[in-house]
């Protein structure tokens, strides 16, 4: 276990980084951040020269890999670090300077374990693309075929270890120093945090994520998902097929090539959709730099090392909120939050079906240029602390995503208007899961299933209850008390007398 003085030195160290950055300021002006919280954070800025706008994301960077994760993480929760440092965070994307191709040859060579001409005829030595846990490399397989290789970056596991440990230690300070922060649930925030991490770290479980999200999107032709080359992937080095496409982010190249970017924003926020509300498995790390545009107004992504899950029944709830909120029906809304358990039944849901219009009203009808999911999920946090809502970890994922999607739908078409793009397909999708056929036909199933789990019922009963043999039923014992005198002497001499009487009946009944 790591020693205290430890985590309080690296924690020290972040902090001066942060300090630097502006990146403290916030923590300082908040008046629920705990007194001795804003005292170090004045002490971790003494003498540095603090930027008018703080640059958060820039701080993460200097800070290393682990922290660009938690940035992109507490880029979900501006209930934690505010608006301005969740968008700002926001820019973490791929800007970490390449490792040199001889130490990622050397990490590819240990990991296949074979020598690299067997695999590929020629693998280009500038990346592609260099992130806090991996870099890309373009090469050509031995039959030929284009392909992206993913390299883990050599001793970024040690890296991120460390870090997790210290994040674990002081969100549980920070927990135990306020009641608003015990509300907030950073310690639970670290934990979904280390989770995602551990997946992202291991490229077997992101093919296999690529593998999983391919299946589930054949019924959207148009969203595109790279095929594995399993036979040149292992735990530290993924192969996946190779995208010639534009990438999202790069606007006038979409123009030039004559794309239709109103017709890519409703594909991307359909396929966001199918995979959140309908499958419950969805690409939690759909950012501009992972999407590419293809030939025909398809959409390829990349980068499945976040993937976010959703239970049947978390969707049910969340197709329902989205839906009463496109319609207005605030009531709705609050009841689903209490039937949830988002809300403390000791709340009213009148008076939260209230609050929720006062943050849907004005935003109804409206384009994305003048409302955003954002600005939803800020008013959202803003009233949560009125009606004692606790962070729901299982959510920061999708929270993350719409965000994300959001931002990207805008930037190919300013004028859409995501209630309008989203409300065909929630309508469908609750009509399918909810509607009176759904409901029979989820009946006859469960009937069914019932029907044909009776034999091993059965079995099991005569199993628990056997037949009776050939002696006669023993007769029925009056209930007698038995008393616990304690052990020593007294046992023994209780356990005597007990034999005692035993001898002397069996003398009497002979």
């Amino acid at each position: 276990m790591t020693a205290s003085t430890t985590h309080i030195w690296r924690l020290l160290k972040w902090g001066r980084i942060l300090a630097r950055h502006g990146a403290l300021r916030g923590i300082e002006r908040d008046p629920n951040t705990p007194a001795p919280v804003r005292r170090l954070a004045r002490i971790a800025r003494f003498g540095a020269r603090v930027p008018a706008v703080p640059r958060y994301a820039d701080a993460f960077q200097a800070i290393g890999p682990a922290a660009i994760k938690l940035g992109q993480t507490l880029a979900t929760r501006p209930d934690l670090v505010g608006e301005d440092a969740a968008h700002d965070l926001l820019r973490l994307q791929d800007q970490l300077s390449p490792v040199p191709y001889e130490t990622i040859e050397a990490a590819m060579l240990a990991s296949f374990g074979k020598p690299l001409e067997t695999l590929f005829s020629r693998i280009e030595q500038v990346p592609v693309g260099a992130a806090s846990i991996a870099q890309v490399h373009r090469a050509v397989t031995t039959d030929g075929r284009q392909v992206a290789v993913k390299v883990l970056r050599p001793g970024v596991e040690d890296d991120f270890a460390r870090a997790i440990d210290t994040y674990s230690w002081a969100a549980a300070q920070l927990e135990a120093l306020s009641p608003e922060a015990m509300r907030l649930r950073p310690r639970l925030t670290i934990e979904t945090f280390k989770r995602w991490t551990l997946r992202e770290l291991n490229f077997r479980r992101e093919a296999a994520s690529a593998s999983e999200l391919a299946e589930g999107m054949t019924a959207e032709a148009d969203f595109v998902i790279p095929a594995i080359d399993w036979a040149r992937s292992t735990n530290k080095v993924m192969t996946i097929e190779w995208i010639d496409g534009i990438k999202l982010s790069d606007r006038p190249a979409l123009v030039a090539a004559g794309y239709d970017l109103p017709a890519l924003a409703n594909t991307l926020v359909r396929a966001f959709l199918r995979q959140a509300i309908a499958d419950g498995f969805f690409h939690a790390d759909m950012h501009q730099g992972n999407l590419f545009a293809l030939p025909g107004n398809r959409i390829a992504a990349i980068d499945f090392g976040i993937m976010g899950r959703i239970d049947r029944r978390a969707r049910v709830w969340l197709a329902e909120i989205l839906y009463g909120l496109i319609t207005g029906n605030y009531k709705r809304v609050a009841e689903i939050h209490f039937e949830a358990g988002y809300v403390p039944a000791h709340h009213d849901v009148a008076e939260f079906a209230t609050a929720l219009r006062a943050v849907g009203e004005p935003m109804r009808g409206l384009p994305v240029k003048d409302m955003s999911i954002g600005m939803m999920l800020d008013s959202l946090f803003s009233i949560t602390r009125d009606f004692d809502m606790v962070t729901q970890p299982h959510l920061l994922l999708l929270q993350k995503t719409m965000v994300m999607v959001e931002g990207v739908a805008t930037s190919l078409n300013p004028d859409i208007n995501l209630w309008e793009a989203a409300e065909p397909f929630v309508r469908d999708w609750i009509r399918g899961e909810l509607g009176p056929e759904a409901m029979i036909a989820d009946r006859l199933i469960e009937d069914f299933r019932t029907l044909t789990r009776l034999p091993e019922l059965v079995r099991r009963i005569e199993a628990h209850y056997p037949a009776p043999g050939g002696a006669p039923p023993t007769m029925p014992l009056r209930e007698i008390e038995v008393i616990r005198i304690g052990g020593g002497w007294r046992y023994g001499l209780v356990a005597v007398l007990a034999a005692a009487a035993g001898v002397v009946t069996t003398l009497l009944l002979g």
